[in-house]
């Protein structure tokens, strides 16, 4: 120890203080990582584990393919896509193609040259029907999430992310908030059994308030249900239902937002078609429906009270919601159990509107997990003509999948009103990510169509992906599912 008592031990700590304050500066005022800003210093921990974890698959079993909601490969893969990275890997697949359910697109010997593919061309939605078709650019789009649900700067984010990418923004049952309008994407603006943002203060249905949203917004989608909680209404927890959103959507503050379990105004198929009619009459706006699927008398009567009314009463599309569950709240009896996965359920909804030659007047969007491109193209594939995700999209824009959307104590700032918790998303940064996302799913699925011999993803059919049943033996996909001869072509 020197004279003074300052010795080489007391150097060392205050080195370490001053590096420690130095990260603590970074980590606080960097805008990329939404868990660093939050928790700077200790959120590194999680990224070192992440790493190493590469390192030691040999010494312990680490399975990239489990876990649930979604494994790590697939969280990984949105991660590097958002961020501008290509997906690219090495030494093999981590995918097991022999298990049950995995998809085997065919591959044609001899693709197209480059030269003669091209871009993959948009869809008119609502054409002949209605005063203003919506001209729809993207095959991927953002799904319904609230504002409530979710954030404001999250809100914020996936619009200025859509309008870079050019698809559209479901804004959930929560209504048309200002922060979907801080970027000028397409609005798919949802109704859903409560009504919010489009009903009078004692709750019904209003017309005024409907011809005013229908000057800015490109469709609407009556929200029959949803594949997290089929059979009951959406459900906002209080503490996430702060002042904002209690004004928002007409409701007190930090009591629970519970909606009603169905539309009180819509209890069959005539009135539901009534409405579609009534709502695209009112607003010349393309009008859709969003329902999760437990069996086919419902889809079946749909076409035949369609057929049997007239074309100019038939929902502008039909949003399919898998039972896989979804972002937002709800029993984990329903979320378990309720509603059939999008497997099943998109190639059935298909076939019924195929053999009732509807397929060409409603349009199919398909949602339930397809976070991947390969997971969409096979959506495409059976039928579907666009498709949505929004935990694709959270993660896109952060998640780590801490699995507490519900609580508003989500670490990254996406589903919580707790502003300091917010502060981790920086929508300077996330925008561009999800624009990314978004862009690299359209380009893969593209990608996957020009394997198989195709000019673009809309020329994908039943013949181009096959499915393992068993280790080693897979079925073609138009075998399990054949095309129905429509009716009018039956003898």
């Amino acid at each position: 120890m020197n004279e003074s008592g300052f010795g080489i031990g007391s150097i060392v700590l205050l080195v370490v203080a001053a590096l420690l304050v130095g990260l603590l500066i970074h980590d606080l005022t960097q805008t990329r990582h939404a868990v660093l800003r939050n928790y700077p210093i200790i959120g590194h921990m999680r990224y070192i584990l992440e790493w190493q974890g590469e390192f030691f698959r040999q010494y312990f079993y680490l399975n990239d393919r489990e876990e649930m909601p979604f494994n790590r490969a697939t969280r990984s893969w949105v991660y590097r896509t958002s961020k501008g990275e290509q997906g690219i890997i090495g030494f093999g697949s981590s995918n097991d193609i022999r298990e049950p359910g995995s998809l085997i697109f065919v591959n044609a010997e001899f693709p197209l040259l480059e030269e003669q593919r091209v871009p993959t061309p948009p869809l008119i939605v609502g054409e002949g029907y209605c005063r203003n078709p919506f001209v729809a650019r993207s095959i991927m789009n953002i799904s319904g999430m609230s504002y409530g649900a979710i954030s404001a700067p999250a809100v914020q984010a996936l619009s200025r992310g859509a309008e870079l990418a050019g698809c559209w923004f479901n804004t959930g049952e929560g209504g048309l908030s200002k922060y979907h309008r801080t970027g000028l994407c397409d609005i798919v603006m949802q109704i859903g059994t409560a009504k919010y943002g489009i009903r009078e203060p004692d709750g019904r249905f209003s017309t005024r308030r409907a011809k005013e949203l229908g000057e800015f917004v490109k469709a609407f989608e009556i929200k029959l249900s949803q594949g997290a909680k089929p059979g009951k209404g959406g459900l906002l927890l209080a503490e996430k239902v702060v002042p904002e959103i209690a004004e928002a959507r007409g409701i007190p503050a930090y009591q629970s937002s519970i909606s009603p379990n169905r539309h009180p105004d819509i209890g069959s198929i005539d009135e539901l078609l009534d409405f579609v009619a009534m709502l695209r009459n009112l607003t010349g706006r393309p009008v859709g429906v969003k329902l999760a699927i437990g069996g086919w008398q419902f889809i079946h009567e749909l076409g035949e009270s369609v057929l049997r009314r007239g074309l100019e009463y038939a929902p502008d599309y039909l949003s399919i919601d898998g039972g896989e569950g979804g972002s937002g709240a709800a029993p984990q009896a329903l979320m378990d159990h309720m509603s059939l996965n999008i497997g099943e359920a998109l190639p059935r909804v298909v076939d019924v509107l195929v053999e009732a030659g509807l397929k060409q007047r409603i349009k199919v969007v398909a949602a339930g997990k397809l976070v991947t491109s390969a997971r969409a193209a096979w959506a495409l594939c059976v039928g579907a003509d666009f498709v949505n995700t929004a935990r694709g999209f959270m993660l896109a824009l952060g998640c780590i999948q801490s699995l507490r959307c519900h609580t508003n104590t989500c670490p990254t700032g996406i589903t919580t009103h707790n502003r300091r918790l917010q502060r981790g998303l920086v929508v300077e940064d996330k925008y561009q990510r999800v624009a990314n996302y978004c862009t690299t799913m359209n380009m893969e699925i593209d990608m996957i169509a020009h394997s198989c011999g195709l000019r673009h993803a809309r020329e994908l059919h039943r013949d181009h992906v096959r499915i393992v049943q068993t280790a080693n033996q897979s079925s073609a996909l138009i075998k399990l599912y054949p095309y129905p001869t429509p009716k009018a072509q039956q003898p």
